[in-house]
């Protein structure tokens, strides 16, 4: 039996040891969770690809400034081939001689063209690309201040179940403590059995709400470590200075200018903007021919009857399509369409800026209100269940008094953490809307 007892201690020291090692645990900063968060982030991925996509147009829109060079070449087996040269006269078959009848033939040519004008159609698409490029560039910015701050929410979600889980479990220590003495004063004949019972359920409903903070903590958490891009059983630990992090803001005009001057989503609307009046130019160089410096090389060989070589031609060539003579240029119009659309675009955003700069300050301004609000109602409950307990002590108050006086001072105490980890997080919201949001 003894021999029994000691494999089932080593066997759960060993499943314990296992249990340890699979939930690791790992403490870091909102900084540093905000740089994993970054670096993981399946969106930047995206936007990369994006970037590389609008470099690669960029690329062509310069090849298309550089001369095409073509070469060929053919080899044809002729069957009873019989060729008549006319500018032989009498001498060739008319005059009795035989007609050629060569059996194969080889063909081999170069040719060169270089643009020379073209309306200004190469030098439009290259600007515009060079400002797709940009504007792509600027949208993975304000992607990442996006994704920082989704991060910093997700922190402070993290942080806030976190300090409820502390302040519950010493509560429900001191509730668990106090049961222990009503019984021994039940037993004494000193309280009643139903008052000792209303304790109990005090108890009781602490277990339930530190049961909800503590699956609020690990869905937290678990939603922690996919946006950092970490195993799903590692226990995050949060910076206990978070929430100090509090700044005073300055005047709403501040943070309105700064949005205009530092909102990249805005600016890559202004990149956008840039490259559709480019695209509006041209479309009007549709309407101008084209012309190109040409160049060429020709080889034949037929044998027994004709050998070209050094054939070489130089020229210009111009180009231009008749139709656009009576055919309305439809790329004109989109393009022209395209250039309203971003304009109106870009009045809508500014208008939504503006309000979302507005409405968060408002918000950052009434989140440092509640942490006043929730310090004084800390006091005042604390205050209040200090006097209850010496109440309840010298038999001046209720058991239920006491009871709601304990169940105010854990709410207040859970809400003047909550408040200062809202108002840190309003404050970074407020500089999102901005686009000054930090990313060290």
């Amino acid at each position: 039996m003894k021999r029994i007892n000691n494999s089932v201690i080593a066997f759960s020291l060993f499943a314990g040891c296992i249990s340890a090692n699979a939930q690791e645990r790992k403490q870091l900063n909102l900084d540093e969770a905000v740089q994993l968060g970054i670096q993981n982030s399946k969106n930047l991925k995206i936007d990369a690809a994006k970037i590389e996509e609008a470099t690669a147009d960029l690329l062509d829109a310069k090849n298309r400034q550089l001369p095409d060079l073509k070469l060929s070449g053919s080899y044809m087996r002729l069957t009873n081939a019989k060729v008549d040269l006319k500018f032989l006269g009498e001498s060739g078959a008319s005059g009795g001689g035989e007609m050629a009848a060569p059996k194969s033939v080889f063909l081999g040519q170069a040719s060169l063209s270089m643009p020379l004008y073209a309306g200004g159609r190469i030098r439009y698409g290259i600007e515009s690309a060079k400002y797709l490029v940009e504007a792509a560039r600027l949208s993975t910015e304000n992607d990442k201040i996006a994704i920082a701050y989704n991060v910093a929410q997700a922190y402070n979600n993290l942080f806030k179940a976190s300090q409820s889980i502390k302040v519950l479990e010493e509560n429900l220590t001191a509730s668990e403590k106090r049961d222990e003495t009503f019984l021994k004063m039940e037993n004494n004949g000193l309280i009643a059995r139903n008052d000792r019972l209303k304790a109990n359920l005090q108890t009781s409903n602490i277990e339930l709400q530190l049961l909800e903070a503590r699956n609020n903590y690990h869905i937290a958490n678990i939603n922690m470590d996919l946006l950092l891009g970490l195993p799903q059983t590692t226990e995050l630990e949060t910076d206990p200075q978070y929430i100090e992090e509090t700044e005073d803001t300055k005047p709403v005009d501040y943070y309105v200018n700064e949005a205009q001057q530092n909102r990249k989503d805005l600016q890559a609307l202004d990149q956008q903007r840039k490259a559709a009046q480019l695209g509006t130019k041209a479309a009007k160089a549709e309407n101008y021919p084209t012309v190109a410096l040409t160049g060429g090389y020709i080889a034949a060989d037929a044998p027994k009857f004709i050998t070209i070589y050094n054939a070489v031609n130089v020229g210009v060539g111009v180009s231009y399509n008749l139709a656009n003579l009576w055919k309305q240029n439809s790329a004109l119009k989109q393009s022209h369409a395209r250039e309203l659309q971003l304009e109106a675009t870009n009045e809508l955003l500014n208008d939504n800026i503006r309000l979302e700069v507005n409405r968060e300050y408002q918000n950052a301004g009434y989140s440092k209100q509640r942490i006043a609000v929730f310090e004084k109602s800390a006091i005042q409950a604390n205050e209040n269940y200090r006097i209850t307990k010496n109440k309840f002590d010298n038999g001046l108050a209720t058991m239920t008094e006491l009871l709601d006086a304990d169940a105010a001072q854990i709410s207040a105490n859970v809400g003047v953490i909550n408040a200062k980890a809202d108002a840190v997080l309003a404050y970074r919201k407020l500089l999102q809307t901005t686009g000054t949001l930090t990313i060290k």
